[in-house]
């Protein structure tokens, strides 16, 4: 059982979740090298050379694999080891312990519960209420800033929060995130009956989630309106359940909607484009409510950046 973080940073409810598996060639064209050499094969980083040791900002630590919520910047203090230390994990749950015999030593292994990756050791040597020291590799980890979570820019600023489908999330995000006054932009799942889909149970077609991408903006700067224009540049909206080579119902036009302020400005964009005249077909894209955002594993966020991909979805086999 699993317990994760929805699109504000408030924890879930714990859910089963499916196991997330993939061969060890895949791990490592998704990872990079470094991260690989952590989570898959046990390295160890430098000490004092991740970039995480001496971070105080305030927010979420996540799998880098997989996007498991694993530890909270509360619990996180400064150990003088030269590596992430924590006194207890966001959930034990989301955690898993093994024993670890090699170098000649006997520890505590701690492991991803989602994906088996590799984080680090829990040592007995910890400040209270718990006496642990989970000794953590920063690149094992991924940080996710509190302030988003709770709709806030950099200066504080409010941001404002819309969904939108248009295929392959890795281009729609990445296409986002260009945007001035996109604050953030992730890929994740909406619109399907299953909590916290893995990618793979999406592929599936059975648990009825487009993939989506969550985009953080200030108002102040952009518009809901401007950002509904970007969205009809960046996908062919007349295509049903299709995007280029890519087929399924996953990959659907849609918009989910947060309020009805932004239902009916979807609406008068999508009609407005339908009365332009610019496609010879009719457009198929959905207005929906935005019932629940699901992010997508760790690998998935800004994967075209990662990949050094622009616009087209090469998908890793």
């Amino acid at each position: 059982m699993f317990v994760f973080l929805d699109e504000w940073g408030r924890p879930s409810a714990p859910t089963k979740g499916a196991y997330v598996q993939k061969r060890k060639e895949q791990w490592r064209y998704l990872l990079g090298d470094s991260t690989y050499a952590i989570t898959r094969e046990g390295a160890t980083e430098p000490a004092f050379c991740g970039r995480f040791h001496a971070s105080k900002e305030e927010g979420f630590y996540l799998c880098a694999d997989c996007g498991l919520p694993l530890f909270s910047s509360r619990a996180k203090y400064v150990s003088g080891t030269g590596w992430p230390s924590f006194f207890t994990p966001f959930a034990p749950q989301n955690l898993r312990q093994a024993e670890d015999r090699s170098h000649g030593m006997v520890r505590e292994e701690i492991l991803c519960a989602r994906c088996g990756a590799h984080l680090g050791h829990v040592f007995p040597d910890g400040p209270p209420p718990t006496g642990l020291r989970y000794c953590i590799n920063s690149g094992a980890l991924v940080f996710l800033p509190q302030r988003l979570l709770q709709g806030r820019g950099k200066e504080g600023e409010p941001l404002e929060r819309a969904v939108f489908a248009g295929g392959c999330f890795w281009g729609i995000e990445q296409a986002f995130e260009k945007e001035k006054g996109v604050e953030a932009a992730f890929s994740g799942y909406s619109g399907g009956s299953v909590p916290f889909p893995t990618y793979e149970e999406v592929c599936t077609g059975r648990t009825g989630h487009a993939e989506a991408v969550l985009v953080l903006f200030d108002p102040r700067k952009i518009s809901y309106e401007e950002l509904l224009g970007k969205f009809w540049d960046v996908h062919d909206p007349t295509t049903r359940n299709q995007q280029g080579p890519d087929v399924g119902s996953q990959y659907r036009s849609a918009i989910f909607v947060y309020d009805e302020e932004q239902r009916k400005a979807a609406e008068r964009s999508r009609r407005g484009l339908s009365e332009s005249g610019r496609f010879r077909n009719p457009i198929v894209t959905e207005i929906v409510p935005a019932d629940g955002f699901f992010f997508a594993e760790e690998y998935h966020q800004r994967y075209n950046e990662k990949h050094g991909v622009s616009g087209s979805c090469g998908r890793p086999n």
